[in-house]
């Protein structure tokens, strides 16, 4: 399965830095502000009828014999904590960025990427103007799109000013993010928590799949890196590539600017660090719309929304020169009755760039070690507390 620059390709996405050289400041009068006490702003808020976390998260085990397992449903349980995530780059509007409308993209990239928390999590997820992948593909053809990166972070931040102005109360919470969502959450935390009076509240950030700057210790401002399970106040961020296709020089993923600053890698699988240790990866069936459904064994029919593939991959943290990243390795066996590749490649004009790396699919390579570790931070916060 390939996937193309299109609207369809949801996750191919620029982080909130990516675009400032492309930037023209729009003439028009600023935009009038978001109401974020409306429903209709949110994609995740609970108690609402129709929420895009209410989705189905059914999901098929695919064992190295062939068969598929049906997985024990989750139901979510009182949580003691929240999470409040923004989406990457996914909207096909005509325009630089994007309306209030939540359409079909929007609510497929949080069932991929954020419904699977609300079994550990109270799901907080709001609509902001973003760049769309209108924008994405002019600037990929050379053209200078008049974008306005303020706009989405402000957007984003009006949201958390309510969130913890209305629904907070004291919670704990996780910040999560992808691509341009990942972008915007750093913003978010640069600006308004590191070193303020609410990061005590801040239970774990987790920026994937765009470059995090740490230093050698590994600490994101005054935010560590997550380096053991139940750890709070900590963060988790990497951005993932084959073993087989290492960062190329031209890659913008994986590279920071600043003396003694790398991207963040922190490997879902071993927060301690280690070579090789089994990723949980979820699938979501199939990855993008209209996308034909992959064969996970030989032989097997997947009727499920997700799938799980154990033991399938491997991950662990790279360095190479400037580069720092998630090593994805396929467990290829001929006596394994499943796949040998994995979709999730960036395609262009027919043709892998690896410059991407396997962004499209950075957190479906861990879903389950993300929703794990969260799991993990709750009971850790509601003990504390």
């Amino acid at each position: 399965m390939k996937f193309q620059i299109t609207a369809l390709a949801m996750f191919a996405s620029l982080g909130l830095s990516g675009l400032a050289a492309a930037q023209t400041p729009p003439a028009a009068p600023a935009p009038a502000s978001n109401d974020y006490s409306k429903p209709e702003t949110w994609l995740c808020l609970p108690g609402r009828a129709g929420d895009a976390c209410g989705v189905d998260l059914a999901t098929t085990s695919v064992t190295p014999d062939g068969k598929g397992h049906l997985l024990p449903a989750g139901s979510p349980a009182p949580a003691a904590i929240d999470c409040f995530y923004v989406y990457p780059t996914v909207s096909a509007d005509p325009t630089p960025n994007s309306d209030m409308v939540i359409d079909e993209a929007e609510r497929r990239v949080v069932a991929i990427q954020f419904a699977p928390f609300r079994n550990v999590c109270r799901p907080f997820a709001p609509m902001y103007r973003q760049v769309t992948l209108t924008a994405l593909r002019q600037y990929m053809s050379g053209q200078k799109p008049a974008v306005d990166r303020e706009l989405a972070y402000n957007d984003v931040k009006a949201a958390w000013d309510w969130y913890l102005a209305h629904e907070n109360k004291g919670r704990g919470v996780v910040l999560i993010g992808h691509s341009q969502g990942s972008g915007v959450i750093q913003e978010l935390v640069k600006r308004e928590i590191d070193g303020k009076p609410v990061q005590k509240l801040i239970v774990g950030v987790m920026p994937i799949g765009s470059n995090v700057p740490v230093d050698d210790k590994g600490m994101f401002g005054t935010i560590p890196s997550c380096s053991a399970k139940g750890q709070t106040g900590c963060l988790v961020s990497y951005v993932s590539f084959r073993d087989t296709v290492p960062p190329p020089a031209t890659s913008r993923f994986g590279k920071v600017d600043g003396a003694g600053l790398h991207a963040a890698c922190v490997n879902p699988a071993a927060l301690g660090g280690g070579k090789g240790q089994p990723a949980s990866a979820f699938w979501n069936r199939p990855l993008t719309g209209g996308a034909p459904t992959p064969a996970w064994a030989r032989d097997l029919t997947v009727d499920t929304p997700f799938v799980a593939t154990p033991g399938l991959l491997t991950t662990e943290c790279a360095r190479s020169g400037e580069y720092s990243y998630l090593k994805v390795t396929t467990n290829a066996d001929p006596a394994d009755a499943r796949t040998d590749a994995i979709a999730g490649d960036v395609v262009i004009f027919g043709k892998v760039d690896a410059n991407w790396g396997l962004h499209l699919i950075d957190m479906n390579i861990a879903m389950g070690d993300l929703v794990a570790i969260v799991g993990e931070q709750a009971k850790a916060w509601k003990k504390s507390r």
